[in-house]
């Protein structure tokens, strides 16, 4: 009976897209570290992680990421892909500025996604950045 609420029904979509523009930046910074590892498995991000940056005072090197006519060096490209995976962990712990649909969410009764999602999906976010700590230590910004 609550779904006839307007109310309810507007604090439901801002739910929604506001969770999408989490998600969004999630899925560009997986494919920021597809393109600059050249695959999604841990163990060999790790493995490559350690020699990607070169060493302090090493010429920059050629770009890696050319998008909209930026052109990104390898320290650069680290620093966008870990914001953008950093994006991904405000939108699922609802973090500032991600964070607006929580005070419409006492709007009607919470679904059991929404249980769900306080239970796992929030400490997924605060998971994700610690278990790629390495390569946030790789962005000096």
């Amino acid at each position: 009976f609550w779904y006839k609420k307007p109310s309810a029904n507007a604090a439901a979509i801002k739910a929604f897209i506001v969770n999408r523009v989490g998600d969004f930046g999630f899925a560009l910074g997986i494919f920021g570290v597809f393109v600059l590892f050249g695959s999604v498995n841990l163990g060999t991000i790790f493995a490559n992680a350690a020699t990607f940056i070169p060493a302090e005072g090493a010429p920059e090197g050629a770009a890696v990421l050319t998008f909209l006519g930026y052109a990104l060096d390898k320290q650069a490209a680290m620093t966008v892909v870990c914001l953008l995976l950093f994006m991904g962990a405000m939108g699922k712990s609802a973090q500032v500025p991600l964070h607006t649909w929580l005070p419409d969410a006492m709007e009607g009764p919470t679904p059991v996604s929404a249980l769900i999602h306080a239970a796992t999906m929030v400490t997924a976010g605060v998971f994700m950045l610690a278990r790629l700590s390495p390569l946030f230590e790789l962005s000096h910004s």
